[in-house]
């Protein structure tokens, strides 16, 4: 966690709608708390990954003048509704204060540019040190314990966190994987030869071979800015990977769920929301979440093929997994 050596006074937490405990005012916390603010999304695999910490932070610190605020910045647009937050939030076990920032008012005054990104702001206001994406576990938790002793020096502290997941833990390699993939023709990476047809229903065909790093339509899709959309059952979206995990965010119909089916080559290993029912992977879509569909012991190559069993069906982005233990 870099340290901020000027003197940089973090901005106030204005124009967002808090929607659990708060609102939390930093001047009116000055000689009173520590403050650590957490940029995150609710479907974003990295903000995910560290919200184990950060919870654990809140639960180890609370009472010793730490407060932890979840500043939930959305990056799709279905991201906005608070009781996806709030529910995502219970789930994940958080009982920090949280904002809604759906203008992104927060995100720019701290000039904020990543998921997840936290700023460790000391008891005089100042931010002191600041982290974007996962890892620096220990040495970020140091770096809060430092702030908590400038404002209580006879504080007792314990012993940082240990590493929760084998990947935290020292010796951990990272190789270079299938980058981020969108789904909406704003930033989707499509290999169709005859391209996508923006906002409007089209019968896409999937002749291959496949491109990693490209997805690939079949059947009917309507494919708007953020996502693509099943209009008919059996509509079908593939892909060629290289990662350890295969993440993707997906959103049913409105008050209904859509089941996906997953083939997936070789002897890839199915994530948790992969159900069996024979030899059929299914994965059922009841709400606006990430959904975990590969988790490899290892960094392999591989190739998915999804096809919804319904119409209605919303795709947003598949996101992997770089890291494994050596």
């Amino acid at each position: 966690m870099p340290q901020i050596s000027e003197t940089i006074y973090a901005p106030e937490l204005e124009r967002g709608q808090w929607i659990q405990h708060g609102p939390v005012g930093l001047k009116a916390l000055r000689g009173k708390a520590v403050v650590l603010v957490d940029f995150w999304d609710y479907t974003c695999v990295n903000c995910i990954r560290t919200l184990p910490y950060v919870a654990g932070w809140h639960r180890r610190y609370a009472d010793r003048g730490l407060v932890v605020v979840g500043v939930h910045a959305p990056e799709f647009s279905f991201a906005r509704e608070g009781s996806h937050v709030a529910e995502a939030a219970k789930r994940f076990g958080l009982e920090y204060p949280i904002v809604l920032d759906n203008e992104y008012a927060i995100w720019r005054a701290y000039s904020n540019r990543c998921w997840p990104a936290k700023y460790l702001v000391d008891s005089k206001g100042r931010i002191r040190y600041y982290h974007f994406g996962e890892g620096s576990y220990q040495e970020s938790e140091v770096a809060i314990q430092t702030a908590l002793r400038e404002l209580n020096p006879t504080a007792s502290l314990p012993p940082p966190i240990e590493p929760m997941r084998d990947m935290d833990r020292p010796g951990v390699v990272c190789y270079r994987v299938t980058p981020e993939l969108y789904l909406g023709h704003a930033r989707g990476q499509f290999g169709n030869p005859e391209g996508v047809t923006r906002d409007r229903p089209h019968d896409y065909r999937d002749i291959g071979p496949h491109v990693e790093g490209m997805t690939y339509l079949a059947g009917r899709w309507r494919v708007e800015s953020e996502a693509a959309i099943a209009e008919i059952a059996g509509a079908a979206i593939s892909l060629r990977y290289t990662a350890k995990d295969v993440n993707l965010v997906m959103a049913p119909p409105a008050d209904a769920s859509v089941r996906v089916e997953i083939k997936v080559e070789g002897s890839q290993k199915p994530g948790e929301d992969v159900k069996f029912e024979g030899n059929r992977g299914l994965v059922t879509v009841d709400r606006p979440r990430m959904y975990s569909l590969v988790a490899n012991d290892s960094v392999v190559s591989g190739s998915i093929v999804l096809r919804a069993e319904q119409a209605g069906l919303s795709v947003y982005a598949f996101t992997f997994i770089s890291c494994a233990v050596a």
